[in-house]
């Protein structure tokens, strides 16, 4: 007689059946994954680079999605420099080298505005505008906080991607919104359509308030960035206020991020007497130093600073400090101790590395 199994005992046994299969199944397929890692990573070592090169393989053995290429590279080559832990770093692609080249030249398309990290607020603060520039026009402030770029908050795409997302050709539009105010900060959404931009990086007025003395003239002079264009609006600008008979100079660098050191050193050379204005050292110890010749502009002379007077405005303002030719006013500046170099590569992208000063 054939002995009957309850129903529950039944279902029990044909679920054991199926846990067990499952089991056999899973076991099977991480195995199988496991024989093909140890494929790809036998006799391995380890270093960055072969270890980058299993990882490539594995996902392209294993991962059922496509691959972009270009795009992968592109973030490799960023998380490399996000991994090497340099504040200042950044992988530029062949499009953002070629507008920032442009910017350097003083060619530029966009809204027309210096910006600068805001840390308090994870914002991109806006250092300056210039003048008769789209964002002059649309009624964009200096001290303005851009915290949200094309529907995204500043804080959680990153400065340098939030920038990127600023940047664009002319007759296209960049949307952001600003935070503007003291204490409660008032929102304003802005569409700026993008165009050419003339780079004033250097203006000049003569001071028109009151001083003790009547024979003296006080000429005034802001530097937005240090760019290719600057030292030949910066000397124009002390020709025309000499001219206006200025016999004393004030330097506004509040708000200046810095830029491009070939053009802070050869304005710096035009004021200072013989002498070395820069020491560059090297990873490998090594030292270049850029010097002054003998011709200095002597007139009395005063800089304006603030906490965003960041890297190559800070050289120019601690370079004539340093030389004794003018006095420092206002508050603790940005304390960028170093400098950056830009790297071309072959692919016409760019690098740039942070380096001592």
């Amino acid at each position: 007689m054939q002995k009957k199994i309850p129903l529950g005992a039944s279902i029990l046994l044909m679920l054991l059946a199926v846990i067990v299969t499952f089991q056999i199944t899973y076991v099977f397929v991480d195995n199988k994954y496991e024989r093909k890692l140890n494929e790809l990573e036998s006799g391995v070592d380890f270093t960055l680079y072969s270890k980058l090169k299993a990882v490539d393989n594995t996902f392209r053995s294993l991962y059922i999605g496509d691959i972009d290429d270009a795009a992968l590279l592109d973030n490799v080559i960023r998380g490399y420099v996000a991994g090497t832990g340099d504040a200042y770093g950044q992988y530029l692609s062949a499009d953002e080298y070629s507008q920032l080249i442009a910017q350097m030249q003083g060619d530029m398309e966009g809204i027309g505005i210096l910006a600068v990290y805001n840390s308090d607020y994870s914002a991109i603060e806006v250092a300056a505008v210039m003048p008769d520039s789209p964002a002059m026009k649309a009624g964009l402030q200096s001290g303005d906080l851009i915290v949200m770029v094309e529907g995204e908050n500043v804080a959680d795409i990153g400065y340098y991607s939030a920038v990127d997302k600023m940047q664009g050709s002319t007759g296209s539009f960049a949307n952001f919104t600003v935070m503007r105010g003291d204490s409660e900060k008032e929102r304003i959404d802005f569409s700026v359509e993008r165009g050419p931009v003339t780079e004033m990086t250097v203006m000049s007025r003569l001071y028109e308030g009151n001083i003790k003395t009547d024979n003296t003239k006080i000429g005034i002079i802001t530097l937005l960035q240090f760019t290719e264009v600057t030292p030949e609006q910066f000397h124009q600008a002390i020709s025309d206020l000499t001219a206006k008979g200025a016999n004393a100079l004030i330097f506004d660098m509040r708000n200046n991020p810095g830029g491009e050191l070939n053009s802070v050193v050869s304005i710096l050379d035009t004021l200072l007497p013989e002498g070395p204005i820069i020491h560059i050292v090297a990873a490998d110890g090594s030292e270049e130093v850029m010097s002054s010749d003998k011709e200095e502009l002597n007139l009395p002379m005063a800089v304006m600073v603030n906490g965003n007077t960041a890297s190559a405005a800070e050289l120019f303002s601690c370079a004539l400090r340093d030389y004794g030719k003018a006095k420092l006013i206002g508050t603790q500046t940005y304390g960028k101790g170093c400098m950056q170099t830009i790297i071309r590569l072959a692919d016409n992208s760019g690098l740039r590395v942070t380096c001592k000063m």
